[in-house]
């Protein structure tokens, strides 16, 4: 076996010890987070996780210590602990609301306490109350975490800090819903969770990190283990191999191995049974093989330039992007979008699909090498106007989307991309040392395609060769699971969405069965060539209970993305009951851990919110505006020619200060080595007068169609033109103006003579969009994450 040590370079200025703006201490240190310890055992496909989190109080009062951290997107969260002085607290899953309840009133009691939430499938929230002066309370949290597994090759991520996400949207003038430096807005609810202070660069490094993975292939051929973003060391014994990270790694990017098998049987079915009732968990594995044969494609390719992908990310994006359009083939059709607070297009290109001819190829790659990153992350707008230009297409639908994915607001662009990519397949290439991982799975499986992960530019050929073929047409598609003496529980199965096969990816498919743990299971699809095709497999008894963790997890996370369309409360409750009964942590439970001894009396503890490190290659900002994840307005004038390197100006006033007022007071605590805190940007006053300006005459429209007797025809092109004009600065803006742009397709009609039926036909439908565009919307219900008790 061969562990590759990939070493890094060294950074250009190495902190200060004792530098650093706010570099503040005590006699005992000067951040209450001091340990982060994660000892990892993989056992074939699977690994089992301890992550042990070491919080002490450098403070002569109480503490209560809020921490924001990352964990896999697709682990489950099985149990957490507490241990303090001789004290061991098991923690126990409830409703979310339940468990705030119960540890705010173990705080005010003058009892330790420690609560665990989950805000996105990959961000975590950790609170720690009343930890004494001096004392070291230490939280132990239980993972179980499936291994991706493409190309012969299986990956463990384990991420390591939350980096800072664009928040887009006009903030609210409720309370917030956590201690970060982000307002929350209409967009993104929660904001306020999920943006933890930044330490300003030149801060001692303020966390011991270890990490620790134990490797036992479990019978498959195990040919080489590769770290790909830390220098490692290896120790071997038998067919187990340990690999430790080197000391004094900062918590600044993803701990990253990837381990290569030899090639595996192509399926294998798994039946669990539970101890105490008469139903079970199966897992079926699907590995297809062959090669898929090329079909005509559209395909738009959008790539995110906006200020996050600074640096050697917007370098890759650009190789990348121009080596997916190296590989279209004349017989395809393609656009390609970039944007940032604004979406541009290839100038020297006409509008729509372009044939993938060398001219136009040639084109479009000179156009995306002149790309700087500059502006803010709207992506709402972008990804509609690649759905519309894939709209109803004879060919192969492709959208792939070149990002590092840190946005605040995945659950709004997921719920609204979900019904418009019908027929479209989503690919999704994350760009980063700590990328959303969380978003683009999660993207890439509502579009059913595939996400591929880059961590640097080292690994952007090998990306760019598996995207290569998963951009071409799957190997079998309408997939469909079939039982055969084995009694599945309905609506169990995950994902819900079977999606389709590609070259070297299994396909993996898990849900509960009712009794015996017998019979077997078969996959049928078909080939682009229209021919059936099946392959299955006889379950093999077994009782590994990660098995049931694993489903738990992925049904969860399905269950709470259908939540985002549907908002029922008998659906919240169905999450609920699924998240208790099998111990697995979601979004509406939490795990809490509360002491029954009394140790703090009288005054509430002094808060401290535990400062992040910035991502590893992220540039530290110039000015003290930046957190990187606050929104920014859009630019305040045209934008320069793309490609000028120069980036656009911002409007607005210069940020605020710590202590802002705009800031809750708890997150206005003492950060020490925190960046200054940007005041809460609200959407800037020319973008909201002109959409209330289109709404004005819009509603003008609106009474002059519905009040003449007879559709006519002249009316209607005039408020098309109007529409193009207007459409397409607000979705610049990235305002959600989908229905409007459909309008506008079926409106072009009207650029030459129709039949009255078809006039009439399209007179009406214009007034139903018109009326429900200009209709006031009632205030949505508050959602499930920003319920307070």
């Amino acid at each position: 076996m061969t562990v590759h040590i990939s070493p890094l370079p060294d950074s250009e200025a190495p902190p200060d010890p004792e530098g650093g703006l706010g570099a503040l201490s005590t006699d005992r240190g000067n951040l209450p987070l001091d340990a982060v310890d994660i000892k990892a055992s993989i056992t074939g496909l699977a690994a089992g996780i301890e992550l042990t989190q070491g919080f002490r109080n450098p403070f002569d009062v109480p503490l209560e210590a809020t921490y924001v951290f990352p964990l896999p997107d697709r682990a489950a969260v099985t149990a957490l602990r507490m241990e303090a002085a001789d004290r061991v607290i098991e923690g126990v899953l409830k409703e979310r609301e339940q468990a705030r309840h119960d540890y705010d009133a173990a705080i005010a009691a003058g009892r330790r306490a420690a609560i665990a939430e989950e805000d996105r499938p990959d961000v975590f929230t950790m609170r720690v109350g009343n930890i004494l002066p001096g004392e070291r309370v230490t939280i132990r949290l239980t993972l179980n975490q499936p291994l991706p597994y493409e190309d012969d090759q299986a990956t463990f991520r384990f991420p390591l800090v939350v980096a800072p996400r664009y928040i887009p949207g006009t903030p609210l003038d409720d309370s917030p819903a956590g201690d970060g430096v982000a307002s929350d807005t209409d967009a993104v609810p929660d904001a306020s969770r999920i943006s933890p202070p930044v330490l300003l660069p030149g801060f001692p490094n303020p966390v011991r990190l270890s990490i620790s993975v134990d490797v036992d292939p479990a019978g498959l051929p195990l040919t080489e283990i590769h770290s790909a973003l830390h220098v490692v060391a290896e120790e071997s014994e038998g067919e187990r191999t340990t690999i430790r990270l080197r000391p004094g790694e900062r918590l600044d990017r993803d701990f990253l191995l990837r381990l290569t098998y030899t090639p595996q049987e192509t399926a294998s079915l798994t039946l669990v049974p539970d101890d105490h009732s008469e139903e079970g968990t199966f897992t079926l594995t699907v590995l297809p093989t062959g090669r898929h044969r090329p079909r005509p494609r559209d395909v738009v390719l959008v790539l995110d330039r906006s200020g996050s992908m600074h640096g050697w990310k917007m370098i890759a994006a650009r190789r990348a992007a121009a080596r997916i359009v190296d590989t279209l083939r004349s017989t395809d059709s393609f656009a390609v979008l970039a944007f940032d607070n604004v979406v541009e297009r290839p100038p020297n290109l006409g509008p729509g699909l372009l044939p993938g001819t060398d001219r136009n190829r040639f084109r479009a790659v000179e156009f995306l090498a002149k790309l700087e990153a500059r502006g803010g992350t709207e992506m709402i707008g972008p990804l509609t106007n690649a759905c519309d230009l894939l709209r109803d297409s004879g060919s192969d639908r492709v959208l792939i989307l070149i990002t590092d994915g840190q946005v605040g607001n995945e659950d709004q662009i997921l719920a609204h991309l979900g019904p418009r990519l019908h027929g479209i397949r989503v690919h999704t290439v994350g760009i980063d040392r700590a990328v959303n991982a969380g978003f683009l799975q999660r993207l890439a499986q509502t579009g059913q395609g595939r996400c591929e992960l880059v961590e640097s530019e080292n690994r952007l050929d090998e990306a760019m060769e598996h995207i290569h073929h998963r951009v071409g047409a799957p190997l079998v598609t309408d997939l469909r699971l079939v039982p055969d003496g084995l009694r599945l529980v309905p609506d169990t199965v995950t994902p819900s969405r079977l999606g389709a096969l590609y070259p070297g990816v299994p396909l993996v498919i898990s849900g509960r069965f009712q009794g015996p743990p017998q019979g077997s299971l078969t996959v049928h699809g078909v080939t682009p060539e229209g021919t059936a095709w099946q392959q299955g497999s006889t379950g093999v008894v077994s009782s590994d209970g990660t098995v049931v963790s694993l489903w738990a997890r992925a049904h969860l996370r399905d269950l709470e993305d259908r939540y985002l369309t549907s908002g029922s409360a008998d659906f919240e409750r169905r999450i609920v009951d699924t998240s208790l009964r099998f111990g697995v942590l979601c979004r509406f439970t939490a795990f809490v851990a509360v002491d029954s001894r009394v140790v703090a009396e009288g005054e509430a503890p002094h808060h401290v919110v535990q400062p992040v490190e910035l991502p590893a290659g992220w540039s530290a900002p110039a000015t003290p505006m930046a957190a990187y994840g606050a929104a920014m307005p859009a630019p305040a004038g045209p934008l320069p020619p793309a490609g000028t390197g120069a980036p656009p100006a911002y409007a607005g006033p210069p940020p605020a200060a710590p202590g802002s007022a705009h800031m809750p007071a708890r997150a206005r605590a003492r950060r020490p080595g925190s960046a200054p805190i940007p005041a809460p940007r609200r959407r800037d006053t020319a973008h909201t007068n002109e959409l209330n300006e289109t709404r004005e005459r819009l509603a003008d429209y609106l009474r002059r169609l519905t009040s003449t007797p007879i559709a006519d025809q002249a009316l209607l092109a005039e408020l098309l033109a109007f529409l193009e004009a207007s459409v397409q600065r607000l979705e610049s803006v990235g305002t959600d103006v989908s229905a409007l742009s459909a309008l506008i397709t079926d409106l072009q009609a009207v650029r030459t003579p129709l039949d009255a039926p078809r006039l009439q036909q399209l007179w009406n439908r214009t007034i139903t969009t018109l009326t429900d565009f200009t209709t006031p919307k009632p205030r949505p219900k508050r959602p499930f994450w920003k319920r307070t008790p």
